[in-house]
């Protein structure tokens, strides 16, 4: 009894490790520019922001180590630059994404004050809540994603059950399959599975009950699932309700400004004040953890307590320099960043949660290798003109969707194994 309440309790708590920005305002616009392909945009956002970070949590169940031993198949060194990658990416992009989205959403609408004010107080607090590690924002988190989860569902059901009208204005997203699956991207949520797993197997280590290894791997699974299954449940219902209302705004309406008019639409005044200031809230105890986790990380690298406070420094001026752009222009710089990390992330994932049988060291050596040569057209895309690309783009496939590395990587897969096979039988 004690140990399925505690799953619950875990379920929840990576829940609300995942429920940031990203979460929020990316799932309404993806309907709304769907349309009536909202399913198959759903189909591939869910795929790359919920599938793949719960089998990152199960790889967590089966490894039951930190985030290095991911790539540790690979070569350490590697292992040790793709986490030192992941840290940066957090402290640069999403990070900072917090305060954008605060800003655009709970302070810009209510006072006049610029954007880089806005973030520059943001951070400085943020600091003061990492050096001190205070225990409020535990709290508070505890109370403001219930809270948040119920306005949303609020808007989804009234959304669903009272649409505007029966008209839907048609899809303007060329492949709804693929760019749901690539806007999932921008939710960061593989990368948090990578970094929440690895907390949450300390948790279940640190419970300090009596529990073999295979019983730890099934809690730790089962509290992920529950975690993804939320989220399943929020970004279904944001996705059909920005379709359901997409007659109601204008094309070009922002991410931030479109669940502000869904939460007017549906809740009113009130609801949309409130839902404002509980996801500015949610984004700060979001930015701290992201700061605490990054500083505890190189404090541990280094060796130093002093690199705790230095790190925390850092990702705070970067979130000042970087928090004071709107959303839109930080999802579009983030464009490039992501197009490099995700394909390793998500192949690393899949090799690990796969049976070791198929998942060799020189299966992980063959196929991280594929993955990354053939990655580079679909970051250089976003780095240099298409033109200079054109010859690759039209020969690899898929690499007109940004997915050109994935054929090559299951056909390496494929062939190494055999190969191994082979060998072992001579």
């Amino acid at each position: 009894m004690k140990i399925n309440k505690q799953v619950f309790i875990f379920g929840f708590a990576i829940f609300a490790a995942f429920f940031g920005a990203g979460n929020l305002i990316l799932p309404p616009q993806l309907g709304f520019n769907a349309g009536p392909d909202w399913w198959l945009v759903a189909l591939g956002f869910l795929t790359s922001a919920v599938i793949i970070p719960l089998l990152a949590l199960f790889a967590h169940a089966k490894l039951q180590g930190t985030m290095l031993d991911f790539g540790n198949k690979v070569s350490p060194v590697l292992s040790l630059l793709f986490c030192l990658c992941v840290y940066i990416i957090a402290v640069a992009l999403p990070c900072p994404r917090t305060a954008a989205v605060t800003y655009e959403m709970a302070i810009a609408p209510f006072f006049e004050m610029s954007s880089l004010a806005a973030s520059s107080v943001y951070f400085g607090l943020a600091l003061v809540f990492v050096i001190n590690r205070n225990k409020v924002l535990d709290i508070l988190g505890k109370y403001l994603t219930p809270i948040i989860v119920l306005i949303l569902i609020f808007i989804i059901f009234i959304g669903l059950v009272y649409p505007p009208s029966d008209a839907i204005n048609g899809s303007v997203i060329e492949s709804p399959l693929v760019g749901g699956f690539l806007e999932g991207y921008q939710t960061y949520d593989a990368l948090a599975g990578l970094l929440t797993g690895g907390i949450l197997v300390i948790s279940v280590k640190n419970l300090n009950l009596d529990m073999s290894f295979g019983e730890k791997k099934q809690m730790i699974a089962k509290s992920g699932f529950i975690a993804m299954f939320g989220l399943f449940i929020i970004y279904m219902g944001l996705i059909a309700t920005g379709a359901m209302f997409n007659t109601e705004f204008p094309a070009d309406i922002s991410r931030t400004a479109l669940l502000t008019g869904l939460s007017t639409k549906t809740l009113g005044g009130l609801g949309t004040t409130s839902l404002s200031v509980l996801v500015a809230l949610a984004c700060f105890t979001t930015a701290v953890g992201i700061i605490v986790g990054t500083a505890d990380f190189f404090q541990g690298l280094l060796k130093s307590k002093m690199a705790y406070l230095i790190t925390a420094i850092i990702c705070c001026v970067l979130g000042v320099l970087i928090g004071q752009f709107n959303v839109g222009h930080i999802i579009d710089v983030a464009l490039p960043a992501l197009m490099f990390i995700y394909p390793l992330t998500i192949i690393l994932i899949l090799l690990n949660v796969i049976p070791v049988k198929f998942a060799t060291k020189l299966v992980f050596r063959m196929v991280v290798l594929t993955t990354f040569i053939f990655s580079i057209p679909d970051f250089l895309k976003f780095l240099i003109p298409v033109e200079n690309l054109q010859f690759l783009i039209d020969t690899i496939p898929f690499s007109n969707n940004s997915l050109g590395w994935v054929l090559p990587a299951l056909i390496i897969f494929v062939l190494t194994n055999i190969v191994e096979k082979l060998m072992i039988k001579r």
